[in-house]
C-alpha cells in the first residue's frame, strides 16, 4: 500500500498493511533555510514539488504544512511593519487614528519569533480588534489545495486549516494567556461578547474551508492542557459545531494537541468530537505514556503523533534511546488500527537525516499489524 492508502485506511476505520508514518518537517526545513543549508534539489519549482520530493526521499508521508484555503480583506484598515535588527513591530492602523501594536523578536537559538508585546492587552484593545474582524470579508482560495493533490500524489493527504476557535485565536495569537486571563477576570461580559462576535465571523471562513478540496480539515488550536483546560467551555461549542459539519461533509476533523495531554484529550475526543487528535506528545516530553493515551479517548478516536521532535537531534538522545522509544510506539500502535505514527509536534532544527530515515527503516521492518 502507499502512504496515502494507509492513512486513508486509518481514517476510514480500516486496517492497512502497516502503520502509517507521517511527519511535519516545516520547522526543520525552516532552520535549514535560515542557516543557508537547504538542499538545492528540494527547492520548489512547481507549487511545493521540491518539498514533496524531500518527503518521498526520506520515506516520510505528508499531511501538514497546513494552510487556510481562504483570504480576508479589511477595507479601512492597514498593517505596517517595522524592522529593527531581530525585532519586528507590527502596527494595525484602524479607522479614526487608533492602532494596535505587536512587538516580536527573532531568536536564532530557537529559530522562532518571541512576542514581547501582544496586540491585544486590554478590553479596549479587544473591542477594537473585534471590530476589525467584523469588517473582514472572506473569499475562497482553493487553487493551492487542488495543486497539492498533484504534488503529494500517493504519499499523503491534503489538509487545510479553519480559523482557530476565538478563544485560542486570542490566547495563541493576539493576546497571550496572561492578558486574556486578566481581561476575562476584569471585564467578563465584554470578553464573552467579543468571543461571540468573533465566532460569527470565523464561521464564515469555516464554511469556505468545508467546501474546499481538502479531505482533512484541522481546527489548528495548538492546545496544551495546563494553559487551556480552565477555558475549555469557551471553545467546546465551536469545536462541536464544526466537527459535526466536517463529518456531515464526508471529511475528517483534526485538532492539534501538543504539550501536556492528560488534562484535555478526553474532552477533545468525547465532547468536542474530533476524529483525529494530532501531534500527541507522550513521555519523556509529555505527561502520559503512549500506551495510556488510548484509555483517555473514545475507541474510535485516531491518535496521531508519538515521536517528540527533539528525539531527532543526535545531540539530545542516543541512538539506543531513539530506537527504544520508536519501537515502543510501533508496538503500541500496531495493536489496533487507530494510530498514525507522527511527530509531536515538529522535527526540530538540528535534526539529522539519519534519524529521519531510521523511522522508515524500523516501521517497514516491524510495523505490520
Amino acid at each position: 500500500m502507499t502512504e496515502r492508502e494507509r492513512v486513508l485506511s486509518i481514517l476510514q476505520r480500516k486496517q492497512p498493511d502497516q502503520l502509517p508514518w507521517c511527519a511535519d518537517l516545516a520547522y526543520w526545513t525552516y532552520g535549514l533555510e535560515v542557516d543557508g543549508k537547504y538542499p538545492e534539489e528540494y527547492k520548489n519549482t512547481f507549487a511545493d514539488n521540491g518539498l514533496q520530493k524531500l518527503h518521498r526521499d526520506l520515506g516520510i508521508g505528508f499531511y501538514l504544512q497546513g494552510f487556510q484555503p481562504f483570504s480576508g480583506t479589511t477595507p479601512g484598515y492597514e498593517t505596517k511593519w517595522e524592522k529593527d535588527g531581530n525585532r519586528t513591530t507590527q502596527r494595525l492602523c484602524c479607522p479614526g487614528g487608533k492602532e494596535l501594536v505587536e512587538i516580536s523578536e527573532f531568536s536564532r537559538t530557537s529559530y522562532s519569533q518571541g512576542v514581547l508585546k501582544h496586540m491585544v492587552e486590554t478590553a479596549d484593545d479587544l473591542k477594537l480588534y473585534c471590530e476589525m474582524l467584523e469588517n473582514t470579508t472572506y473569499a475562497p482560495e482553493y487553487a493551492f489545495a487542488e495543486t497539492r493533490y498533484k504534488t503529494i500524489g500517493d504519499n499523503g493527504v491534503v489538509l487545510c486549516y479553519t480559523p482557530k476557535s476565538p478563544l485560542m485565536h486570542l490566547i495563541a495569537l493576539a493576546s497571550g494567556v496572561e492578558n486574556f486571563t486578566y481581561m476575562l477576570m476584569d471585564e467578563e461580559e465584554t470578553v464573552l461578547d467579543c468571543l461571540s462576535r468573533m465566532e460569527k465571523k470565523f464561521d464564515e471562513a469555516c464554511e469556505l474551508v468545508i467546501k474546499s478540496p481538502a479531505e482533512c480539515i484541522m481546527i489548528p488550536e495548538n492546545i496544551t492542557s495546563e494553559c487551556v483546560k480552565p477555558f475549555y467551555e469557551l471553545m467546546e461549542g465551536y469545536h462541536k459545531k464544526w466537527t459535526d459539519r466536517i463529518r456531515a461533509a464526508g471529511k475528517y476533523s483534526f485538532v492539534h494537541q501538543d504539550g501536556t495531554v492528560r488534562g484535555l484529550i478526553g474532552e477533545l475526543s468525547k465532547r468536542s468530537g474530533f476524529d483525529v487528535i494530532e501531534a500527541v506528545t507522550p513521555k519523556p516530553v509529555g505527561d502520559v505514556e503512549i500506551g495510556e493515551v488510548r484509555d483517555l479517548v473514545l475507541p474510535e478516536t485516531i491518535i496521531w503523533g508519538g515521536m517528540p521532535g527533539g528525539l531527532f537531534r543526535e545531540d539530545s538522545f542516543s541512538d539506543e534511546d531513539f530506537d527504544a522509544h520508536l519501537m515502543h510506539c510501533i508496538e503500541v500502535m500496531t495493536k489496533t488500527p487507530n494510530y498514525v505514527l507522527g511527530v509531536a509536534d515538529q522535527v526540530v532544527p538540528g535534526s539529522t537525516v539519519r534519524r529521519l530515515r531510521r523511522v522508515r527503516e524500523l516501521v517497514d521492518k516491524y510495523g505490520q499489524y
